[in-house]
C-alpha cells in the first residue's frame, strides 16, 4: 500500500477493528429513496453502544445516478437524461447525479461521525444480495466493458468523490459491491474497469485507500475470466475477502465450528495478501443464518474468524450485515430466504450472541494490536491445480503441524526461505523454466529443504540425480492411496498412483504393499523430499479429514527442514502463532478450533511463562480454553 495511506486503518501496525456491512433497519436496499434519519440514527447508535467501530455502506446506483436513456428512430440514442428531465447545468447534475441523494449520504457521514463510526464507502454498487441494480440508461449493456457504460461510471465517481472527501468519517473508497458480478467480462476487461474507476477517485481524492470490494480472486487466468489477485492489487490499494462457506469451494465439508472453517477467512485473506503484496482484510463474513448454524454456534464461529484472522495479521473482520430484514417486501429479500436473517442486531436492535461477540472482541483487539507473527515456510502454488484448495488444505496441515507459512505463485519472483512446499504438483506447466531454476539453486546452493507432492503434473529436471528418485509409472488410482511410516499411517483418495524407484534416495514412508511413497535425498547443500501423490489436493473434499493423521506428515517435514518453534503444544485442534514485541519479549496467540473446551501443556524451553495478555485468563503454561475460542500469552 501506498506510504501516503500508513495512517489508514490499514497501515502496518494498526489496531485490528471489527465492523459490519450496512443496510437501514427499516428499507435495507430502499434506505436512500424511503430516508429515515431518526431511523437510521437510532440504527448507528445501537451499533455504536455494541462496539461497531468501521462500517461498509453503499449508494445504491440508480438511486445516486437516476439516469434514462432517450431513444429516436431506429433505436439510436438521442439523450441521456434525469429520470424524464434535462440533466442540469450543475457540477452534480452533469453526471447525473441526484443532489438529494447526495445530501442524504452526507447527513449519514454526519452520523457516522457523531457516533464515532469509521465509513468505508462502496460506491458503484450495482449488484447486492442476488438482485443487480442498474441506472435504466443502462439496461441491456455489459456495464464492465460498455463505453457509454464506463464513460457514466466515470463521471458519478468522481462526482460523488468530489461532493464527499472533506467528511471525516470516511476512511475508504471501495470500488462497489463485488463488481465483478455485474456482467460477464473478461480478465482484460475487468483490469480496465478497475483502473478506470480507480483512476476516477484518485483523481478527486489522492488521500484514502482504494478497496477493492471484489470477492472470488484467482492467481491464474483461467480461460480468459478471471479477476486476478495481481490485477486487484495493482488497481487498488487494499484487497478483501468475503469468505462465506457456502458459496467458498472446499468449506461447507465440515460443520462451522470446526477448524477447516475455523481459519477460511485467515487463508484466504493471507493468500490475497501475500501474493498480492497489497493490505488484505475480511470485508464479508457470515454464518448466512438459521438454516446453517443456531445462534449460538454462529457466536462460536465468529469467535473463531475474529482469532485466527487477528493472530495472523488480517487487519480486521466486517459482518453481513448490521440488521436482521425479515420483514421488507422487496428483492432481493422477496427473492433469496438467506438474505433475510443475517443481522447482528434483531428487529428492535437488541444484539445478537454475534453482536456481542463482535463487540467483545473488538474492545479487546483494539488494546494489544500484535506484532507480525512468525512463518517458517514458503508455500508455492503452481499453475493448473486448483490453487486455493491446495493453499488452504496446506496451510490447515502445517497449522496442525505446529508452523505457519506464507503464500506465492510460482510465477512471482522466489521468496527467501528454509523451506519450500510445492503441494499437489498437476500440469504440465506447472513452473516456468526460469522460475523453476531459482527453486532448484535455492536447493543446491542455498542448502533449503524443498517439499513436493504429485498430483500427476511434470517437473523438469526434477527426478534422478536432483530428487534421488524415478518415475517407473503412472496411472489413475485404482484405490486410496496409503502412507505408512515410523510414527503415522494414513489413506486418502488421490487422482494418480506414481510407482517409484528410489536411486539414491532414502524411503520414509511406504504404502501396504512395500512400495516406496515418501522419498528424501540429498541435492547439493539441501534436500528433496518427495510423495507420491497429491495428499493436500486429495484432502479438500474429504470430510473430517483433520481429525485424522495426515498432519503427522508435516510434522516430519519440519523437523526435516529444521524448523524449531519457541512454544509447542500437543494437541494440532490448538494452534500456536509467535509474535516477536518490541521489548524482546514473545506473545503468544493459541486458539483452540473446536466446539468443545481444550485442555493442553504448553513447553517454552528457555522461556518464562509472564502471563496472560488478552482472552481466557491462564495462570500457567498448562491452559484451559473454551469452546472456539483464544488467548495471548506473553514469554521472557
Amino acid at each position: 500500500m501506498n506510504e501516503r495511506f500508513s495512517d489508514s486503518i490499514f497501515g502496518a501496525g494498526k489496531p485490528y477493528f471489527v465492523g459490519c456491512n450496512y443496510w437501514a433497519s427499516h428499507a435495507g436496499t430502499n434506505m436512500w429513496r424511503n430516508w429515515d434519519e431518526a431511523s437510521v440514527e437510532a440504527d448507528l447508535r445501537a451499533l455504536s453502544e455494541n462496539g461497531v467501530e468501521v462500517i461498509r455502506a453503499f449508494p445504491l446506483w440508480p438511486d445516486f445516478q437516476p439516469l434514462t436513456a432517450h431513444e429516436k428512430w431506429s433505436s439510436l440514442l438521442r439523450e441521456v437524461r434525469m429520470k424524464e428531465e434535462p440533466l442540469p447545468d450543475t457540477p452534480l447534475g452533469r453526471a447525473g447525479v441526484d443532489p438529494v441523494m447526495i445530501e442524504r449520504f452526507r447527513k449519514f457521514t454526519h452520523l457516522m461521525e457523531k457516533y464515532g463510526l469509521k465509513l468505508i464507502v462502496g460506491i458503484v454498487t450495482g449488484w447486492m444480495s442476488g438482485r443487480m441494480h442498474k441506472p435504466h440508461a443502462f439496461q441491456g449493456l455489459n456495464v464492465l466493458s460498455d463505453p457509454f457504460a464506463i464513460r457514466w461510471e466515470v463521471r458519478f465517481v468522481r462526482a460523488f468523490v468530489r461532493e464527499l472527501r472533506n467528511e471525516p468519517a470516511i476512511v475508504a473508497w471501495d470500488l462497489g459491491n463485488e463488481c465483478n458480478c455485474m456482467a460477464v467480462k473478461t480478465s482484460h476487461e475487468m483490469w480496465n474497469w478497475s483502473n478506470a474507476i480507480s483512476s476516477a477517485i484518485r483523481l478527486e481524492d489522492s488521500s484514502r485507500p482504494i478497496v477493492s470490494g471484489m470477492h472470488g480472486l484467482k492467481l491464474e487466468d483461467e480461460h480468459n475470466c478471471s479477476v486476478m489477485v495481481a490485477d486487484q492489487a495493482e488497481t487498488t490499494d487494499v484487497l478483501c475477502t468475503h469468505p462465506y462457506q457456502r458459496f467458498t469451494a472446499h468449506c461447507l465439508i465440515d460443520p462451522v465450528n470446526t477448524l477447516r472453517n475455523a481459519f477460511h477467512a485467515a487463508v484466504e485473506t493471507r493468500l490475497y495478501e501475500e501474493v498480492g503484496g497489497a493490505p488484505a482484510f475480511v470485508e464479508e463474513a457470515g454464518s448466512l443464518g438459521p438454516a446453517y448454524s443456531s445462534e449460538t454456534v454462529a457466536a462460536h464461529y465468529l469467535g473463531n474468524m475474529l482469532w485466527n484472522t487477528y493472530a495472523h495479521n488480517c487487519r480486521g473482520l466486517l459482518w453481513w450485515c448490521a440488521h436482521e430484514q425479515t420483514r421488507l417486501p422487496q428483492t432481493p429479500y422477496d427473492w433469496v430466504a438467506m438474505e433475510r436473517s443475517l443481522g447482528l442486531l434483531r428487529l428492535d436492535r437488541s444484539p445478537k450472541p454475534v453482536m456481542k461477540t463482535l463487540g467483545a472482541f473488538g474492545r479487546m483487539a483494539k488494546n494489544l494490536p500484535l506484532p507480525p507473527h512468525r512463518s517458517d515456510a514458503v508455500c508455492i502454488l503452481t499453475e493448473g491445480q486448483d490453487q486455493w484448495g491446495v493453499a488452504y488444505m496446506t496451510f490447515l496441515l502445517a497449522k496442525q503441524a505446529g508452523f505457519d507459512l506464507e503464500f506465492q505463485y510460482s510465477d512471482q519472483p522466489l521468496k527467501k526461505s528454509d523451506f519450500y512446499i510445492m503441494p499437489s504438483v498437476r500440469s504440465d506447466s506447472a513452473v516456468s523454466r526460469h522460475r523453476w531454476q531459482a527453486v532448484l539453486d535455492a536447493v543446491v546452493n542455498g542448502g533449503a529443504t524443498l517439499y513436493v507432492s504429485s498430483d500427476g503434473g511434470t517437473l523438469e529436471p526434477f527426478y534422478g540425480d536432483f530428487a534421488g528418485v524415478e518415475v517407473s509409472t503412472i496411472a489413475k488410482a485404482a484405490g486410496p492411496q496409503e502412507m505408512i511410516a515410523d510414527n503415522f499411517r494414513f489413506s486418502c483418495r488421490s487422482e494418480y498412483e506414481l510407482v517409484l524407484n528410489p536411486l539414491e534416495a532414502e524411503v520414509l514412508a511406504r504404502n501396504e504393499a512395500g512400495a516406496p511413497v515418501l522419498t528424501r535425498s540429498k541435492a547439493g547443500k539441501g534436500t528433496v523430499v518427495f510423495c507420491a501423490f497429491g495428499l493436500e489436493a486429495s484432502l479438500t473434499e474429504q470430510p473430517r479429514a483433520f481429525s485424522g493423521e495426515y498432519w503427522k506428515l508435516y510434522v516430519l517435514l519440519a523437523e526435516l527442514a529444521g524448523v524449531r518453534r519457541a512454544v509447542t503444544r500437543t494437541n494440532p485442534m490448538l494452534t500456536l502463532t509467535e509474535h516477536r514485541a518490541e521489548d524482546g519479549s514473545l506473545l503468544v496467540c493459541a486458539v483452540n478450533n473446536t466446539p468443545s473446551e481444550l485442555r493442553d501443556t504448553l513447553s517454552a524451553p528457555g522461556l518464562r511463562f509472564e502471563g496472560t495478555l488478552a482472552g481466557t485468563e491462564q495462570t500457567s503454561p498448562e491452559i484451559s480454553l473454551p469452546a472456539n475460542s483464544g488467548c495471548v500469552l506473553k514469554f521472557l
